[in-house]
């Protein structure tokens, strides 16, 4: 009898562990990477350089928070840094309408949210594959940035709304108190509303939630909408930060980081499991990755292998949970 009680104690401290262990996710590492790059450099934990570490993952988490919705019902945008290119551009040429300068603002994040709708009608409606859509709107979407900005770079130094880019408040830049608003937007939308409880079952089982009652092709719709919408939003951030857009080069691979951001904050691949908080770790993460590799005297080349082997790593864990999940 004592036998089976030191197992069963055994096996609840075994549960009370990997509870703990899901809830703290990836911040563990998050904080470890902040401490040995503060051990290597002696710099990295000032207030100047967190300011920058911030300001460098807003944009990630941005476009990450929108991805986040989109994996979640099992799908994947892969086109979300040629949103973001098109949008910025259509930000500054708005910009440059004279005395209506910030429509700028509006302009970018509709143009956004219009080719995220496109992705999900297609999605939605049409039943084609995401990972195919989204590539084919990786590549159409870039196209349409270059003919909107005239495969120049489009500049307007005087951008009324520079302030988004550059400003801050109390030494919290702007563009941090922007990525914030949206995670708290949408851990609102995923956990207290129907649309989230929605979310989750669809990633879980498209046809068990279409069965229970649920509209599929709304989700859907909403998730990769939602997703252009916040390309669209961190296409306006960039155009603030940088009083210029162009559509060869702006957003470039940024699909991948947000990508990387959110497996890496627990999200799984298949869908109907994951977290806006976990998201948000995984995009710091990164920025604290880029910015500590920086710091240390890292190549562009070497950075680049690191990211790429952060991807598969992220894959990797994804992979990890979901046979623990199964196994338990």
């Amino acid at each position: 009898m004592s036998d089976t009680v030191r197992l069963q104690d055994s096996s609840r401290q075994v549960a009370k562990m990997k509870s703990v262990v899901t809830a703290l996710g990836m911040l563990p590492v998050l904080v470890l990477l902040a401490v040995a790059f503060q051990m290597m450099t002696g710099n990295f934990l000032t207030a100047n350089n967190l300011s920058i570490v911030m300001q460098q993952a807003s944009i990630n988490i941005v476009l990450a928070a929108g991805m986040t919705f989109v994996i979640l019902t099992s799908g994947i945008d892969l086109s979300v840094g040629s949103i973001l290119a098109a949008s910025a551009i259509a930000a500054v040429q708005a910009s440059l309408w004279p005395g209506l300068g910030l429509l700028g603002v509006p302009v970018g994040i509709l143009v956004g949210l219009a080719f995220g709708l496109v992705n999900g009608v297609l999605i939605a409606f049409f039943k084609l594959p995401p990972f195919i859509v989204t590539l084919g709107a990786l590549t159409t979407v870039r196209g349409v940035a270059r003919l909107m900005g005239e495969d120049t770079t489009v500049f307007n130094s005087d951008l009324p709304f520079a302030i988004i880019g550059n400003g801050d408040i109390l030494g919290i830049p702007w563009l941090a108190i922007i990525a914030i608003a949206v995670v708290l937007l949408s851990w609102f939308v995923l956990r207290g509303t129907v649309l989230g409880t929605w979310i989750y079952a669809t990633g879980g089982n498209h046809e068990a939630a279409r069965l229970a009652g649920i509209k599929v092709w709304l989700v859907l719709l909403f998730a990769y909408g939602i997703s252009g919408l916040f390309a669209g939003l961190g296409g306006v951030m960039s155009a603030a930060r940088l009083y210029a857009a162009n559509g060869l080069q702006l957003g470039q691979a940024y699909e991948l980081d947000a990508i990387a951001a959110v497996i890496l904050g627990g999200t799984s691949l298949v869908g109907g499991v994951g977290s806006i908080w976990g998201t948000l770790i995984g995009a710091l993460i990164i920025a604290v990755l880029s910015n500590g590799l920086i710091l240390v005297g890292v190549s562009d080349i070497w950075q680049f292998i690191i990211k790429g082997m952060v991807i598969i790593l992220a894959v990797a864990l994804d992979r990890y949970r979901l046979k623990s999940g199964a196994g338990s």
